[in-house]
């Protein structure tokens, strides 16, 4: 049973960490973003179309994050094995 309880534990960890990371680098680019239209307000287009096409791969890495934790949460290779170990 202890193997299921540290499978809860690391999939939210990862899933906290995942988050933290992408939350600080979509802060830091919008504030890039926002830094760059204040000095050149006629550049803005490129620089948004740019910002979110850079917003959607930092999300992406979220999902990724997400997945893998689902994967360990619901889908775990492990769970079988694991589970032959403690009826024995």
């Amino acid at each position: 049973m202890e193997f299921f309880a540290w499978c809860m534990v690391a999939a939210g960890i990862g899933m906290g960490l995942g988050s933290v990371g992408t939350g600080i680098g979509q802060g830091i680019a919008i504030k890039a973003a926002c830094e760059g239209v204040a000095r050149n307000p006629g550049a803005s287009g490129k620089i948004m179309t740019t910002m979110m096409i850079g917003l959607a791969m930092i999300e992406s890495l979220a999902i990724y994050v997400f997945v893998v934790s689902m994967i360990i949460l619901f889908a775990n290779p492990f769970t079988e094995h694991v589970l032959a170990i403690l009826a024995h």
